[in-house]
């Protein structure tokens, strides 16, 4: 029942989506007509003939639903529509971008792909963990902070690549590092993170005594880690999506992300439209992908008895490091919540560091460090509000994994950038909005976590003597269930605060959350770019900032011991305790012929032993 539960909800909330996209006009909440009226002629007065002339024309006066049936009907015809502002067909333009983008993101997965090898091989080499705490911290730095700093020193201190346009190979340089980066050190972190566990299982060392080279032995622990992660690196390229808005911004690429970002900001809702269309289907086809890879590596034999990882076994970070790190942050959050962010000193416009304004002003003469502490506090307010609002749709979500997975798949393929240009585009951008889009996503790890708990709770043997006492359900779940479920979910919830606020950052640089004059870091940092050439200290302040918060993030993560509560954080809600290989512990190792890969891959030079019931 569970699979139809799934498939139901994942087709119920990709309709929604679907609907929300094409009802993008009507749900604005503002006159699409007049958007269209002042593209199509500055000076012409907007009176009512005018507005009604141009809703005739576009078929706004029709209603909602006939709306979502016409965008319907044209987009299985393939027909997107016309742009409202330049009044070209939107499917060109949506092909377009499409194509620069999905050329961006294939040298950001080279850039990836080559730096997860990098990170990988020191511990095929040792055979134990090492660097996990710098692929960490790689992983947790944004993109847009990323490609502010490879612009800002790459291109314009040194002069060595393009900092703008898509004219030649060289203008993909730069772009493809920012998002490629971030994406290699999640992927390494993840593969070194399990190697260690796996080169500890009973089928290396009888390979090992059998005399296998040491080659042979690294590239089947490969094929053995791989298969489990496969879905986490659909994901990753997802994120390559979302990233590449912020990205594509930065470096002026034509890219579908940029087009998107752009019609959202000028109101062209039917580029918009096709677009964010675009995109969505493109994390979609990503995660599908990812799936029949998995499928395909694992083979039937080995997907049939729910091949698992062991428990990783990550680099903790030392206890020192998010001390240090939260006493820099509080610091310079304290000092600057003494001073007015809001007072310009026209005589004082780009005023390099000095006693009076120890990180110099910025284009109005504002105090940076004044605007970069009262920022913090409105960006990790709303964070923790986000956080809360997240931590109580996991916990409800948990106790109904079935109806959560499908919802989550969608969350999940869905960026937080696309959403908040949704967002924005529905009820236009600013703080709310950013938190809305950033809720909407970031739910179901909490709901993975709490799922995977509540089955452990209830498979427990004192809920089993509960029951056979005649304690209520509600007694049950009250005093043992919940609290059992709440308390480290709400730990796991508070770790990804650091991470949300940066998410709100980012939709803050794209102009989509906090708008001026307020101090949030991402907007400082948007801002800090029209004269970052003159004035860098305003710019590497919020990105200092925003470093030192990913680092917070990953060194604090790394603190939480390893456990069943812990380790159950990023998972999918676990099956029935009748299927224990897939229930969120350890799978038996496979056998020594070939850990991850189809019965007969091979010559099998280990000595045979007989394999326990059960085992693949």
């Amino acid at each position: 029942m569970r699979p139809t539960a799934a498939g139901s909800t994942r087709a119920l909330a990709l309709a929604a989506v679907l609907a929300a996209v094409g009802l993008l006009p009507w749900l604005s909440g503002r006159d699409p007509a007049l958007t269209v009226l002042r593209a199509r002629s500055a000076e012409q007065e907007p009176t009512r003939e005018a507005l009604d002339a141009v809703r005739r024309d576009l078929g706004l006066d029709a209603g909602p639903l006939a709306l979502l049936g016409r965008w319907a009907g044209g987009t299985a015809r393939g027909d997107l529509g016309t742009s409202w502002v330049s009044g070209a067909e939107v499917l060109p333009s949506v092909v377009s971008g499409l194509q620069v983008s999905l050329a961006l993101m294939g040298a950001s997965l080279a850039v990836a792909v080559l730096l997860a090898c990098a990170l990988v091989a020191p511990v095929l080499v040792r055979g134990r963990a090492s660097g996990g705490a710098f692929a960490a911290m790689l992983a947790a730095v944004p993109e847009f902070l990323l490609a502010t700093v490879a612009l800002l020193v790459c291109g314009v201190w040194l002069g060595w690549l393009p900092t703008s346009g898509w004219r030649g190979p060289e203008h993909m340089v730069l772009p493809a590092v920012a998002l490629g980066v971030p994406a290699g050190g999640l992927l390494g972190r993840l593969v070194a993170d399990a190697l260690p566990a796996v080169l500890g299982e009973r089928w290396v060392e009888l390979w090992r005594g059998a005399g296998v080279s040491r080659a042979r032995i690294a590239a089947a622990a490969l094929r053995r880690v791989l298969p489990p992660l496969v879905p986490q690196s659909g994901m990753v390229a997802v994120g390559l999506a979302g990233g590449a808005v912020a990205v594509e911004t930065v470096f002026a690429v034509p890219g579908i992300g940029r087009t998107a970002l752009g019609a959202a900001k000028s109101q062209d809702l039917p580029l918009l439209q096709g677009a964010v269309l675009a995109l969505l289907v493109l994390g979609l086809v990503t995660g599908a992908l990812a799936a029949l890879v998995r499928r395909r590596l694992l083979g039937p034999a080995l997907r049939d008895a729910g091949l698992a990882l062991p428990p990783a076994r990550p680099v903790r970070a030392h206890p020192a490091v998010p001390v240090v790190l939260a006493a820099v942050l509080l610091a310079a959050v304290g000092w600057g919540l003494l001073r007015d962010p809001y007072a310009v000193d026209t005589t004082a416009r780009l005023a390099a560091p000095s006693w009076a304004y120890p990180l110099g002003t910025d284009g109005l003469g504002r105090d940076v460090l004044a605007r970069l502490g009262h920022g913090a506090a409105s960006t990790v307010g709303t964070a923790a509000a986000v956080c809360l609002l997240s931590l109580l749709a996991g916990l409800a979500l948990g106790f109904l994994p079935g109806f959560a997975a499908g919802a989550a798949d969608i969350a999940n393929a869905l960026p937080p950038v696309i959403v908040g240009i949704l967002v924005a585009a529905a009820a236009g951008p600013g703080t709310g909005g950013a938190a809305l889009a950033v809720a909407l996503i970031s739910w179901p790890p909490l709901a993975a976590h709490a799922a995977a708990l509540v089955q452990e709770v209830r498979a427990s043997a004192f809920l089993t003597a509960q029951r056979a006492i005649g304690a209520s359900p509600a007694w049950i779940l009250t005093r043992h269930v919940l609290p059992s479920v709440a308390a480290p979910v709400a730990r796991h919830a508070l770790l990804r605060l650091p991470g949300i606020a940066l998410a709100l950052a980012s939709l803050g640089f794209l102009g989509l959350g906090a708008q001026p004059p307020a101090p949030e870091w991402g907007l400082l940092l948007d801002e800090s770019r029209a004269y970052v050439e003159r004035a860098p200290w305003a710019a590497l302040a919020p990105a200092v900032a925003l470093a030192l918060l990913a680092g917070l993030a990953v060194s604090a993560s790394s603190l939480t011991r390893p456990g069943r509560t812990s380790g159950a954080a990023g998972r999918r809600p676990v099956r029935s305790p009748a299927r224990p290989a897939a229930a969120g512990g350890p799978c038996p190792p496979p056998s020594p012929a070939a850990p991850g890969a189809r019965p007969g891959a091979g010559p099998v030079p280990a000595p045979a032993r007989k394999e326990p019931a059960g085992e693949a």
